[in-house]
């Protein structure tokens, strides 16, 4: 379960490699708990050493969560569970910051408003 101070990986090619949650932004009342599929407010502990990174260290970003380590209960019965605990960093206008995505995405993000990323990601998964 992903909740504020929670450490999680960027799958996408923006610069980050680590980010650290401080709110969930989605919600409508004060979420304990996110979920895959939530907004997240983060800021970006690590950087991969480059020339052209498109964020910096210790900058503010909204964050789309991709994979939790929990266990969760899909609406076919079955379960659902990675290894890690992966976002993907979107810019003020909710598109993906960066151009890839390493890693299979799951399906649910093929039938919301984040079509993109489908294309942009190597795959789908349940």
């Amino acid at each position: 379960m992903i909740q504020s101070g929670s450490y999680l990986n960027v799958i996408d090619n923006s610069g980050a490699k680590k980010v650290m949650c401080i709110k969930i932004l989605n919600s409508g009342y004060q979420q304990k708990y996110a979920r895959v599929g939530s907004n997240l407010l983060v800021t970006i502990k690590n950087i991969k050493f480059s020339d052209n990174n498109k964020v910096k260290k210790g900058e503010l970003h909204s964050a789309l969560l991709i994979r939790t380590k929990s266990t969760q209960l899909i609406h076919t019965y079955n379960y659902r569970k990675y290894f890690e605990n992966a976002v993907i960093l979107l810019d003020k206008k909710n598109k993906p910051l960066g151009t890839r995505i390493f890693g299979a995405i799951p399906k649910q993000f093929k039938y919301s408003k984040f079509l993109k990323l489908t294309t942009l990601s190597s795959g789908l998964s349940f």
